[in-house]
């Protein structure tokens, strides 16, 4: 009796070797463990060349500066993940900052600015949802606009550094969580972290998760399958705006402060981390555990050029101009490779 056996089949990724299988990751999963990669060569280098670069406190600190450009980075992960970008994100935690900094020094009570803030940057981004869906806008024209119309209602309400001195807000600003002598993380962390808990388990576990990811793969085919293209896409918008007003909130306990210029280039400092992290620019893939590595990138890279002590702050656009360069190519190799 002849037995006729079949080699395992290249769909199921994997290969026998010595009566073993074993299993390569998915071509997916490699911009987010490049991202680790790199992560942990960059800290080990620092670790290495500077004196307390491995203290505890340093490595937080990471958080406590980065917090605000993580929540707004989780609410670009959704919006790149369909395919899109959000140009308007600076400009939505300029115009928040402003707001409730003025309206805080009017005596206005911090329980009714702190939801009004909220609303305005959630209603901004399910405004530009709402053009980008029923007029067929192309997502960088419609956030463009929505970006000059945020910073110019900014400039308009005040044009100068406004303090804030609120009870509350002040209090925000100086609650610390504190692990030992000398460790801590601010409020803006915790905060922080429950965005990203709540945004993993969202992409992981819910129907409108998986609407996300197959809007990003292919819109046209999401469409044939009865989902629903245009209400999640509208969505989506409307979760950045809300992301990046709540940015702007945190932001405004980290400077005490609201000033109308606050944010300039973060929209680009937050699309960074996303690519970083491993998101595709096209749409379809990507983790937001890939977007908090992303954001740590970037902040380390700010700590090293500040350990250094004699570069320019410049340096650290370069650098990140060429990681992003970097992993854009890192990204064609891997969906040439999948297709």
């Amino acid at each position: 009796m002849t037995v006729v056996t079949t080699p395992p089949t290249p769909q199921r990724n994997r290969s026998l070797l010595g009566g073993r299988r074993v299993y390569r990751p998915n071509t997916k999963h490699i911009p987010v463990l490049a991202t680790l990669a790199l992560l942990i060569v960059m800290y080990s280098i620092g670790v290495y060349n500077y004196d307390s670069f491995g203290d505890t406190q340093v490595f937080l600190n990471i958080f406590v500066d980065n917090a605000f450009l993580l929540v707004v980075a989780v609410g670009m992960t959704f919006v790149i993940l369909t395919g899109g970008i959000d140009l308007s994100v600076g400009a939505v935690i300029a115009l928040t900052t402003t707001v409730a900094a003025t309206l805080l020094t009017a005596g206005w009570p911090a329980g009714v600015v702190l939801p009004l803030v909220l609303l305005i940057g959630t209603v901004l981004g399910l405004g530009m949802g709402a053009v980008i869906h029923f007029f067929k806008v192309e997502p960088f024209i419609a956030t463009l606009a929505g970006m000059f119309l945020a910073r110019g209602l900014a400039l308009l309400i005040n044009r100068n550094s406004i303090p804030i001195t609120n009870d509350f807000w002040t209090q925000m600003a100086q609650k610390r969580f504190r692990f030992d002598d000398g460790v801590f993380i601010s409020l803006n962390v915790v905060i922080a972290a429950v965005v990203v808990l709540i945004a993993a388990l969202v992409l992981a576990w819910t129907r409108f998760g998986r609407n996300v990811y197959a809007i990003g793969g292919n819109a046209d085919s999401a469409l044939l399958m009865g989902l629903p293209v245009g209400r999640t896409r509208i969505a989506v918008y409307t979760l950045s705006g809300f992301c990046a007003s709540l940015g702007g909130v945190l932001y405004s306990f980290y400077t005490s402060s609201g000033y109308s210029l606050h944010g300039q280039g973060l929209e680009l400092d937050a699309i960074a981390a996303v690519v970083i992290g491993g998101v595709l620019l096209t749409g379809g893939s990507g983790y937001v555990l890939g977007t908090v590595l992303g954001v740590l990138v970037l902040g380390l890279i700010q700590t090293i050029i500040t350990f250094q002590g004699d570069l320019n702050s410049w340096w650290t656009r370069i650098v990140v101009g060429i990681l992003l360069f970097a992993f854009i190519v890192l990204q064609r190799l891997v969906t040439r490779k999948a297709k």
